[in-house]
């Protein structure tokens, strides 16, 4: 039974490394896409929204994939998502003017 939330975590509990799939320039976020990705071998996947669409209602439906499709091998509910939101980080206005994507 797994102990935390998600993989990637327990691995960097363990100083381990942890190693992703998914491009840094969008993703495919369809329900169809997330049952595929639910068996991912990487430890996260990344979902490239700063440099492709800001799509809210697709990556809801590609959670709901990813939901639908698990457990994964390590017994995870769904793999770890990081996903990198489209905002310029110069400075700590910019961040809080963005803080709703967050």
């Amino acid at each position: 039974m797994a102990k935390r939330i998600n993989r990637a975590i327990e691995l960097l509990e363990q100083d381990q490394p942890i190693y992703y799939a998914g491009g840094h320039t969008g993703h495919v976020l369809t329900h169809e896409q997330g049952l595929m990705d639910a068996h991912t071998w990487a430890d996260y996947i990344n979902v490239g929204m700063e440099h492709g669409a800001f799509d809210m209602t697709g990556l809801d439906h590609y959670m709901q994939g990813l939901i639908d499709g698990g457990p994964t091998a390590s017994g995870h509910r769904t793999p770890a998502v990081i996903v990198e939101t489209p905002v310029e980080g110069s400075s700590e206005e910019i961040i809080r003017f963005n803080a709703w994507q967050f």
